[in-house]
């Protein structure tokens, strides 16, 4: 018994080792993710990046993120769309701390393989379509034999999940918050769970019970089935697995039933319960039968609504779309809400009392986005999600989704970030209209004004005498506003440092209903977690936005910001999105026959095509120091309008 017990002390010490050490065997991961992949998107429409010859630590695999032994920490998909099942294979990355994979549409059951993740701090599986029961591994943590693991925040809701809550689970010792509200669990809830406080959310499970608990019901006799479930080695049980808060008559069947024959005195009352829990079932039924019905015709109405013309919809509209009552998670929301700038965390001093004026609460965010609802669905990218949104004022929105997971871990410098935010402001920037942190979506969101004829991007490679094509004018002064635009990031003011983008390209400018550009993302990145930003440059690398400077250097100037101007004037200029050497080519040599978008069929100003594609050669050199600043480029093209 010694030498077991002893060998049981050493075993998690082995595998902590073990996730410190550089791996020995990197196929091994490889081969994990991959059957993973193949059941979270088998269809590989979403996990394309995820193959079975690259590196999981090099940022090619979507959502993917390493320690720094080069081991596999943190799988984050939130919002991705997948809809395949959960597969036993994530086991296999022993060194997972963190799986995020809430706000999809999975189904099956949970693994009880999980439980085998002994370094797994955060799994975060709500709002999907999982069904089956809690695997008691996962507070078990069975392949320890007893050995408790290092669960502490467990998200199950908004799911399908039935039977009851595992009292090991309920034991788990370093569980700080479990949300398992809105499924249909049942049976009694293990008293150990009053530890965990307001950070124990059950909401919308009516099959459960018990004492001690705000707004559960009590325990009564007919919750004796589920009674019996209970784990007799609970210690705040009887010796029959019964909970002591459960009051005696939970047993009251016993007295009138045996397993073979019923007494005729108890059948009489079980007839009036079998014929009203029916009558309850089909009510529930037709109710649920029209509350889809109403739903796919309110989306329909949300889908036509939302392509108004212009940024805001009349009262009649937006009295329509708030008629809906809130999400059951605003109640956990205001109960236990994550507010990174409370006094005791030391942000309630003068430095960030400005930013009270931007914030918003969970539920006009919810209710702007329809409940995050597809149809309001903008698009996605490596860290987050962007929806349409409309306010009570009727103004529409672009609502920027983004998980925890992928923002700064020290909340000071996520404050200092969201506070240079909030500090700009510019007629060519897209306004911030403010932000909400949940701690119970686990997300941030911000919101901004919402641009309608969408980004730069949509109006380069399109067809002949279609609608997006851009005349002369308007691309000449989309290139003179996204100027102005970098020139004041650039510049410094009494109230706002000067700062470099970092990202800028076409899909990064916003265009509004007057084809006015607005410049998106500034300062974003100061708000995201390094292994995020560095994700997010390598595509701008890919598209040839990054200057050479950056990858002999990894270092970002102003003169950075102006070699992706350069390119941007080339794309306009061009309606190109790629540009090869021979368009370079023509545009240096001012051979306009051979640059300028055909599309124009020939209508443009030869003079200003010269001075633009000069000012973008300019900007592209390969030194930094050979182009122009910000400051230059717009004097030169005020020059040439006269202004």
């Amino acid at each position: 018994m010694g030498a077991n017990y002893f060998l049981l002390t050493l075993f998690p010490l082995f595998l902590a080792f073990s996730c410190t050490i550089k791996p020995t065997n990197g196929n091994a991961e490889v081969r994990a993710l991959m059957e993973i992949k193949s059941t979270l998107d088998s269809e590989n429409k979403k996990l394309f990046s995820w193959t079975s010859n690259g590196d999981p630590c090099s940022g090619s695999f979507l959502g993917v993120f390493c320690n720094e032994h080069h081991k596999i920490a943190n799988i984050s998909l939130q919002g991705k769309g997948l809809t395949g099942k959960l597969s036993p294979a994530m086991a296999e990355l022993k060194c997972l701390s963190g799986l995020y994979l809430h706000y999809n549409l999975l189904s099956g059951e949970i693994p009880k393989e999980l439980g085998n993740l002994t370094e797994l701090t955060d799994l975060y599986l709500n709002d999907n379509n999982l069904s089956g029961t809690i695997p008691p591994e996962i507070g078990r943590m069975a392949s320890l034999q007893g050995i408790q693991g290092m669960l502490k925040r467990l998200y199950l809701g908004f799911n399908q999940l039935s039977g009851p809550i595992p009292s090991k689970l309920a034991t788990a010792p370093q569980l700080e918050v479990l949300e398992i509200q809105n499924n249909t669990l049942t049976g009694v809830v293990p008293p150990a769970l009053r530890r965990l406080s307001g950070k124990f959310n059950y909401e919308s499970n009516p099959g459960l019970c018990g004492t001690g608990f705000a707004s559960l019901r009590v325990c009564t006799a007919w919750d004796n089935v589920n009674v019996n479930q209970v784990d007799p080695n609970e210690p705040n049980s009887n010796n029959n697995g019964v909970p002591k808060d459960v009051p005696e008559t939970a047993n009251v069947s016993r007295l009138h039933c045996n397993q073979t024959h019923c007494s005729r005195s108890s059948r009489f009352p079980q007839v009036i319960i079998v014929a009203s829990v029916i009558t309850v079932t089909v009510t529930l039924i037709v109710a649920v039968v029209f509350g889809i019905f109403r739903r796919r015709r309110f989306k329909q109405r949300v889908g036509n609504t939302s392509d108004a013309s212009d940024d805001r919809l009349s009262t009649d509209q937006t009295k329509e779309i708030y008629k809906r009552s809130p999400s059951p998670l605003l109640t956990v929301e205001y109960s236990n809400h994550w507010d990174p700038m409370t006094p005791e965390k030391g942000y309630g001093s003068m430095r960030y009392e400005f930013l009270h004026g931007f914030k918003f609460n969970l539920e006009e965010v919810e209710s702007a986005t329809q409940h995050f609802t597809e149809v309001n669905l903008l698009g996605r990218s490596n860290f987050s999600a962007v929806y349409k949104g409309i306010l009570k004022d009727g103004s529409i929105v672009a609502v920027k989704m983004i998980s925890v997971t992928s923002c700064k871990s020290e909340e000071t410098e996520f404050m200092e970030g969201l506070s240079l935010l909030t500090s700009l402001k510019h007629e060519n920037l897209v306004k911030l209209r403010g932000f909400c942190c949940s701690k119970g979506r686990g997300e941030c969101f911000l919101i901004y004004d919402f641009a309608s004829k969408g980004n730069l991007s949509q109006f380069l490679d399109v067809e002949e005498n279609s609608s997006h094509v851009l005349d002369w004018s308007t691309r000449v002064s989309i290139i003179k506003g996204i100027a102005k635009g970098l020139g004041y990031l650039h510049s410094s003011e009494p109230n706002k440092p000067s700062m470099v983008h970092r990202n800028i390209s076409v899909e990064k400018v916003l265009l509004d209903q007057q084809f006015t550009p607005l410049i998106l993302d500034c300062g974003l990145l100061k708000l995201l977690a390094d292994d995020v930003v560095y994700s997010a440059l390598k595509v701008s690398a890919a598209l040839g936005y990054m200057a050479p400077e950056y990858i002999t250097t990894g270092r970002f100037t102003e003169k950075s910001d102006v070699y992706a101007f350069g390119v941007i004037i080339l794309q306009v200029l061009s309606g190109k999105g790629l540009l090869d050497c021979s368009m370079r080519l023509a545009a240096e040599s001012c051979n306009f026959e051979n640059f300028i978008d055909p599309n124009l069929k020939g209508t443009f100003s030869v003079s200003e095509a010269t001075l633009l594609t000069k000012l973008a050669t300019s900007c592209t050199l390969e030194d930094p120091d050979s182009r122009p600043s910000m400051v230059s480029v717009n004097e030169e093209l005020n020059r040439s309008s006269g202004g």
